[in-house]
């Protein structure tokens, strides 16, 4: 037995992710380990846990790999933790297909029970109604409880209070209208500054939830047994038979630092199997480690174009290792650095990247084009998220350049195709790895 649970919102802006990391911080103050986990693909949510718990947040998908494959690795990464906390997405019964892929699909999966965060600020007696309909709506979403967040004073949390009790639901607390918690934008990268801004955020915000949230009738009340039952059959893709490269071990350089961030904790496993992991930074480093695989992870490039652009012996080795024949897999913020150009403002300066595809891309001011994607490449099966602001633009198109139609979850084709040059495998979707064998893709 362990507290475990799942804090979903009644809606996105509700405030459950500014909880979520002032929650994490009370219980450590308590010498309690937490581990922390997503649900959906948001990095950015992901890595803001990890700056609270001081260990890396683990993200759980439904879209991108199957129930078995989910609540086998929840019982992986939860079992030397103390409590166990999943933030959710979106609101809590929105999901990429009505409730698929929702967070009350995924808390009845992990047979988790829900605290609900409801933004307050222009919320009196009426939220009952709301509350009511939360609890009845959906059987599978076992709402235990409720946190209030932007409550204007005592006596507003008063009513708030009764109209729980009305509703049938537990009050947990609540947090007060806190103008100074407003998180930076999710299209930023998270750089030292960023992080101690942030930091201060969530000291703030764990003051305010150890003085008007109930901790410990929150745990209790939160008691489940622990592990989670795996639903039959069950069979793992993530032992070190399944990434089979060659006899010997391989080298595997991963691009780690502010430009190129976004990396499924998963996938690292998965390149753990493979072999020896070299990091090396493409904003403040000049060479590239030697290897048999180069990956280029997803992150905010158009945030560092110009130091990036300016890193010219790296990216020469990058293009002299890729026109060899190296294995490369680049995704969002990685195709981007493999690009001819990047130009991050519109008439601003086209920044020379790496130049091995023949595409420049340009960050555009509209809306990010994201959601659930799907590809077949070698008769592998791949399943990811692509989210991005940057368009691009095929100049010269080399023979040799490939493109495989991507899909999302309608099995419509999307307009990011997936690249491949020679050993080059290119997109803007940010794959799973956890049930491929992922060097199977250059077959």
């Amino acid at each position: 037995m362990k507290p475990q649970f799942l804090i979903g919102g009644a809606a996105a802006g509700s405030g459950k992710t500014m909880f979520t990391m002032a929650l994490i911080r009370v219980l450590q103050q308590r010498g309690m380990r937490v581990q922390p986990f997503k649900c959906g693909a948001d990095f950015f949510d992901s890595q803001l846990h990890a700056l609270a718990a001081d260990r890396d947040a683990v993200q759980l998908d439904t879209w991108m790999a199957s129930a078995a494959h989910v609540q086998h690795q929840y019982n992986r990464y939860a079992e030397n933790a103390d409590v166990c906390l999943v933030e959710g997405n979106m609101g809590l019964l929105d999901g990429y297909r009505k409730m698929q892929g929702s967070s009350a699909e995924m808390a009845g999966l992990l047979r988790i029970p829900i605290v609900l965060v409801v933004n307050a600020r222009a919320a009196g007696y009426s939220v009952s109604a709301l509350l009511y309909g939360f609890k009845h709506f959906q059987p599978m979403a076992k709402i235990v409880g409720i946190v209030f967040n932007q409550v204007a004073s005592a006596a507003h949390f008063g009513c708030l209070k009764e109209a729980c009790a009305d509703a049938g639901l537990e009050c947990f607390g609540y947090l007060p209208a806190m103008e100074n918690l407003k998180l930076p934008s999710r299209h930023t990268g998270l750089t030292l500054t960023t992080k101690k801004e942030i930091d201060a955020m969530i000291d703030r915000a764990t003051e305010a939830v150890a003085r008007h949230v109930d901790v410990d009738k929150l745990l209790h009340t939160c008691q489940r047994i622990f592990p989670c039952p795996i639903a039959l059959p069950y069979s793992s893709e993530t032992s070190s038979e399944s990434f089979s490269f060659h006899k010997g071990r391989i080298r595997i350089a991963v691009a780690k630092d502010p430009a190129f961030s976004c990396i499924f904790r998963d996938n690292l496993e998965c390149l753990k199997e493979l072999g020896h992991i070299s990091y090396f930074s493409p904003i403040y480093g000049s060479d590239l480690p030697e290897c048999d695989l180069l990956y280029l992870p997803d992150g905010y490039p158009e945030l560092f174009a110009r130091q990036l652009h300016r890193r010219k012996r790296l990216t020469a080795a990058i293009r002299e290792y890729a026109e060899a024949g190296g294995k490369v897999l680049a995704e969002g913020g990685g195709m981007v650095f493999l690009g001819r150009s990047l130009t991050v403002r519109e008439g601003g300066t086209a920044y020379e990247m790496s130049g091995v595809l023949p595409i420049d891309f340009a960050v555009s001011r509209q809306k990010p084009i994201q959601g659930y994607r799907s590809c077949n490449l070698c008769g592998n099966t791949m399943k990811g998220y692509e989210y991005h602001y940057s368009a691009p633009t095929v100049t010269d198109a080399h023979p040799l350049l490939e493109t495989h139609p991507v899909y999302n979850t309608k099995g419509l084709e999307t307009t990011s195709p997936l690249y491949r040059y020679k050993n080059v495998i290119a997109g803007y979707t940010q794959w799973y790895w956890g049930e491929t064998r992922v060097m199977d893709w250059w077959k």
